[in-house]
């Protein structure tokens, strides 16, 4: 984008800006409804002319920040945020997910300028505190925003241009905050929005290693003791916590219970666990016993029914993409669904989740997302070339596109 593209670009910013502040609803032809919404939000809460963010308790924030499972990944990729924003003399800013700045670095002139507005670690950025701005969208849409010069409402940051990435627990899919890079808007540039991509993804993959054991993950999600099953790519059940020693068998008899939560017939989970094999009732009765014994008795009769909380791997990778959290789905899904089986239901469901995954991918190919699912599916090669052929239409190159197009001539060598 040329200078003077720049500067019709902050003059319309402006114009909308100024038509909004003197009359309202008469700018709604002038700018982004998420925008507009915002401005609308933001001029019941805060003065235009506003100079600095407020800050929140300190100590408060220090205790939040420790606690939190991205003080450790910041940590961990932290040279890298720092020399992104010396480069391109950037301020990086990761918040929670009220947009209460945790931690920020900045670049020598960026870094004046953000601290002349409380755009440090404490300060509050949701719009009802500071007005309009990237940080407040990424969090309150869950989704990549960027807010250019007088987009934001409050006039102390219209010579800023934000864009701002949200952060995703890597195996809830909860939100923990977003990620924003920071500057001047002559700085503009069409790679700004895929660099913070990138970044909270570089973030997001250097969450603590416990953060990412999938059984403590879903625990911890549905908040209540029980049942937590790990099917896909692996088998392990832990009951409140424990690991339960359980055989294949025994394993995919309790998979269909946790998936069926309403009960089976001895019918019904004899034809899920065998399907056309010769297998006895009183066969299945036995390993039922079993697994009885190993729940403490938390499994009823007539029909076949947990009595506890259940969380599976394979509902949040279906809840994960019924909400088009792509990348968080990709993140869940850890392989085939118990590998190696022979029971025809779950056999069914695992190619289901499979094609559910791709198809979402296909639609919505993310380049973090596909590199992940290039992992688990090296000779997947169209999911890949989609994503390539995506990234080659936008301005600019991708970051990622090198190491998509090395992951396609690895699977064509």
């Amino acid at each position: 984008m040329t200078g003077s593209d720049l500067q019709a670009r902050r003059y319309d910013a402006v114009r909308a800006w100024t038509s909004f502040v003197e009359r309202g609803d008469e700018a709604e032809s002038l700018v982004r409804p998420e925008i507009l919404t915002s401005w609308t939000r933001s001029s019941r809460a805060v003065s235009k002319d506003l100079t600095e963010a407020p800050l929140a308790d300190e100590g408060e924030t220090e205790a939040y920040w420790r606690e939190s499972p991205l003080a450790v990944a910041v940590e961990r990729v932290e040279s890298e945020l720092r020399r992104t924003a010396e480069d391109g003399d950037l301020v990086v800013a990761v918040t929670d997910p009220e947009t209460r700045i945790l931690w920020t670095y900045g670049g020598r002139v960026m870094r004046r300028k953000a601290e002349s507005v409380n755009f440090v670690a404490g300060a509050r950025w949701d719009d009802r505190s500071a007005g309009t701005n990237a940080l407040d969208l990424a969090n309150r849409l869950d989704a990549p925003s960027m807010v250019f010069s007088a987009e934001h409402y409050a006039s102390i940051v219209h010579n800023w241009v934000c864009w701002a990435a949200p952060l995703h627990d890597p195996v809830t899919g909860r939100q923990l905050g977003v990620l924003d890079l920071s500057t001047t808007w002559d700085r503009t540039h069409p790679i700004g929005m895929a660099t913070a991509r990138v970044m909270a993804r570089l973030i997001e993959g250097a969450m603590p290693h416990t953060h990412h054991d999938p059984a403590a993950a879903l625990l911890e999600e549905t908040g209540d003791p029980g049942l937590v099953m790990t099917l896909l790519g692996t088998a392990e059940s832990r009951l409140d916590g424990q690991r339960l020693l359980l055989n294949r068998r025994q394993t995919e008899v309790l998979a269909l219970l946790a998936l069926h939560p309403g009960g089976l017939s001895l019918e019904q989970l004899h034809a899920m666990v065998y399907g056309d094999q010769a297998v006895t009732f009183s066969t299945l009765k036995a390993e039922v016993s079993h697994l009885r014994a190993a729940l403490g008795g938390q499994l009823s009769s007539r029909p076949y029914r947990l009595l506890m909380p259940v969380a599976t791997d394979v509902e949040q990778v279906l809840a994960l993409l019924r909400r088009g959290q792509v990348r968080a789905a990709v993140d869940a899904y850890g392989g085939d669904l118990l590998p190696g089986t022979n029971s025809p239901a779950l056999s069914e469901l695992g190619e289901y989740v499979a094609v559910a995954l791709r198809e979402a991918l296909l639609a919505d190919p993310q380049p973090d997302a596909v590199l992940r699912y290039g992992e688990l599916a090296p000779y997947d090669t169209e999911v890949v070339e989609r994503c390539v052929a995506t990234l080659s239409t936008q301005p600019g190159p991708h970051p990622a596109l090198p190491l998509l197009k090395g992951r396609l001539a690895a699977a064509d060598g």
